[in-house]
């Protein structure tokens, strides 16, 4: 079995679903391709996964001694994180509540089996 190489962002401040829509797009592609592809994806979400997976790839390289060009993004998940809870002060004394999301996104990397 290949090894993998993790790096993990926790308490992001965006919605889990939103950097979701992002993540979809890279599983499974070499990095080349998912940096190519991140770099133009007008989302917020995909700052935050280049970021991560820049320091996935810094991982594999520095501490394991891995091949940049032999890999690719073999798992990448984004988990829920704590809920910040706001108020937003209405008419008549009303208060109604904001949810303020916040995610954990993790992205691992693998070396592909030489055939």
């Amino acid at each position: 079995m290949a090894q993998e190489v993790k790096a993990v962002a926790k308490y992001v401040r965006i919605a889990p679903r939103k950097v979701r829509v992002v993540m979809d797009l890279i599983r499974g592609k070499n990095i080349a391709d998912a940096f190519a592809i991140l770099k133009f994806t007008p989302k917020r979400g995909a700052g935050l996964i280049d970021k991560v997976l820049r320091s996935a790839v810094a991982n594999a390289e520095n501490n394991f001694d891995m091949d940049t060009d032999n890999l690719y993004v073999s798992k990448c998940f984004v988990d829920q994180g704590p809920t910040l809870k706001r108020i937003h002060p209405r008419s008549r004394g009303q208060a109604f509540s904001i949810l303020k999301h916040t995610s954990h996104i993790t992205v691992i990397v693998s070396e592909k089996e030489s055939e």
